[in-house]
């Protein structure tokens, strides 16, 4: 698990957040809506993605979502090239220390996922999706 292979951040307007990036910024992204569910932007090495952030909170976890007490509307992910690689790590972020916040479940854009929490209280993703690309260097490709 030594790579990050994208940065989440929880935006309160994703109409504004993507005129932003993408339209007063210039990265470069494949979302031609204004207003679309998710957008990743295609930035060499680690994906940058923009995301709603009341729905971030509630991946993280539905009955408990994270609000202040340090939640920033990050994550950090680590994308998996096979489903029961989700599982190894999270059984690696256990013997570690960390807290795993969403045990290892199906998602409903078809992937697997978890999430946990190092031992400073930031979160991370851990996913496989059945699209999912990786290049040569175990980068991900969109």
């Amino acid at each position: 698990m030594n790579k990050i292979t994208c940065i989440c951040l929880g935006v309160r307007s994703m109409e504004k957040a993507i005129k932003f990036y993408r339209d007063g910024l210039g990265f470069k992204t494949d979302c031609t809506e204004d207003n679309p569910p998710v957008c990743f932007f295609n930035t060499p090495g680690t994906k940058f993605e923009l995301y709603p952030l009341d729905l971030l909170a509630k991946d993280i976890s539905e009955d408990n979502p994270p609000k202040g007490n340090g939640f920033g509307g990050i994550t950090l992910a680590y994308n998996v090239e096979h489903k029961e690689d989700v599982d190894k790590v999270i059984e690696l972020v256990k013997l570690a220390g960390g807290k795993v916040v969403k045990e290892p479940q199906n998602v409903f854009w078809g992937g697997y996922h978890a999430y946990f929490a190092d031992l400073d209280g930031y979160y991370w993703e851990v996913a496989w999706g059945p699209d999912f690309r990786f290049n040569d260097n175990g980068l991900l490709v969109f």
